[in-house]
């Protein structure tokens, strides 16, 4: 997925700006794999193979996504909130504001 993407998305649920935290990256700053958050729902969308997953909570499966949780270093922070019963969600992260990141592509 392209950086100039990113200025295109928001949180599907709320419609804010969403936070970022790239884990792999090429060359060409194309995002292979990485977190799209929401710091208002606290949701939070995996980029991976360059997609960002946006699905509904319902349609998720916490299965599938643990090994990359786990494989980030996030899978604790998830495990946590989810015991709290908030589904699909993430603490405030301290990655990148998607306004913030667009100010740079320009």
């Amino acid at each position: 997925m392209k950086k100039s993407f990113l200025k295109k998305l928001c949180c599907p649920v709320d419609k804010s700006d969403l936070n970022i935290r790239v884990f792999l990256q090429d060359d060409n700053e194309e995002i292979h794999e990485g977190l799209l958050a929401c710091p208002i729902c606290e949701r939070y969308y995996p980029i991976i193979y360059g997609i960002p997953i946006m699905t509904p909570d319902e349609y998720r499966e916490k299965e599938l996504e643990e090994p990359l949780l786990k494989k980030w270093g996030v899978l604790d922070e998830v495990l946590e909130l989810t015991q709290n019963q908030k589904p699909f969600t993430l603490e405030k992260t301290s990655g990148i504001r998607l306004n913030d990141l667009q100010k740079s592509i320009k």
